[in-house]
């Protein structure tokens, strides 16, 4: 039986043109419970679609989801022209073929995003495809997201005041800290976590580490690296300082990269292709699918890819043959410059106290 996924939150526009949206609550209905839904709203589940929400249609959505906090913290009284370009309504967005469908407005845009922040499916479990062509570039400021035309006007009226324009960035994407902050996470910086990542609990983010949207984490994981789009991290994996996962936008790839559990990328270490169970990257080591790599056993004998013996020259594989196979030790011979690949006598163990965020 298909899914269907809708949700109610607070949507802010600059006339016609919507900056965001906020959606605190996000619910999986099957067809026969959104049809009760269609009657309160008049929202559709034949296709993706947005409707405003009236008052008496949001009282009537808090008493049919047995008042939900969420849903009735909505109803409060919003200043609707907050004079900073922004209008406040309250809207439903429906998502009936999320998996596969293309991303078709900016209220469907951040509904995906905040969907995967929330942890209500993993990366890759909703399409994301056209969502940079539906998103606005915005400026993200203290006074809320203004379109980048505005800075000036709005630099000027609040030049003076006690809480003069400051502006974070300009991008099309938020963080996600300000939609949502999901159970279990510590967050080094807000500023390094995009709106659409997924961070499983027990995750660590330190500092200097970087979560993209439509990646994240299974569980617990420690997070100084870079994460980028694309890519999920299992749990009880250590992703170090510097260290970088090349992602589906790099270069235009389609590959999916994948970190298994039990896995270490050391300091400014990095991969291109996906790690089975228990693999180490070392420190400064770098892996792509077209690397050359030399295969030996735990007694340093050359071996091929069937971990037959073979002479020393015929042990060399590329990078791709290696993806995703488990208890694999990555590392650069700092004599002969070789990169080098054989069974990981040992796998990596958190701080379990460290991941306690509670």
């Amino acid at each position: 039986m298909s899914t269907i996924y809708w949700a109610v939150g607070l949507r802010r526009s600059h006339d016609d043109k919507v900056l965001d949206v906020l959606f605190p609550f996000i619910k999986a209905s099957t067809p026969e419970e959104f049809a009760d839904i269609a009657k309160i709203t008049g929202a559709s589940s034949a296709s993706i679609n947005t409707q405003t929400l009236s008052e008496d249609q949001l009282q009537a959505l808090v008493e049919h989801n047995s008042n939900d906090l969420s849903l009735a913290t909505m109803l409060t009284d919003f200043d609707m022209n907050d004079n900073i370009y922004s209008i406040t309504d309250r809207v439903i967005t429906v998502l009936p073929n999320f998996t596969e469908s293309s991303v078709e407005s900016t209220e469907d845009a951040y509904l995906r995003l905040q969907m995967l922040s929330q942890r209500l499916v993993q990366p890759h479990g909703v399409s994301l495809d056209s969502v940079f062509g539906k998103l606005p570039n915005l400026a993200w400021t203290n006074y809320g997201p203004i379109f980048p035309e505005h800075v000036q006007e709005l630099t000027i009226q609040t030049f003076s005041s006690i809480q003069p324009l400051s502006i974070t960035h300009v991008d099309k994407f938020p963080y996600m800290a300000n939609y949502h902050v999901p159970s279990g996470v510590r967050i080094g910086n807000g500023a390094k976590i995009r709106l659409g990542a997924h961070l499983g609990e027990g995750t660590t983010v330190m500092q200097a580490g970087f979560v993209n949207f439509n990646a994240g984490t299974e569980g617990n994981a420690m997070i100084e690296g870079r994460v980028s789009a694309g890519v999920f991290v299992s749990k009880d994996s250590d992703v170090g300082g510097g260290a970088s996962i090349m992602g589906t936008l790099s270069g235009g790839g389609k590959e999916v990269v994948a970190i298994g559990s039990k896995c270490l990328l050391g300091a400014n270490a990095g991969t291109g292709i996906s790690l089975g169970f228990g693999c180490t990257v070392g420190a400064g080591t770098y892996v792509t699918a077209s690397s050359k790599i030399s295969l030996y056993d735990e007694n340093n004998n050359a071996i091929n890819l069937n971990g037959d013996l073979v002479a020393e020259g015929e042990n060399i594989v590329k990078g791709l043959d290696l993806s995703g196979k488990d208890k694999l030790l990555f590392y650069q011979d700092s004599v002969s410059g070789k990169l080098i690949c054989r069974p990981n006598p040992k796998t990596v163990e958190l701080n379990s106290s460290l991941h306690l965020n509670d």
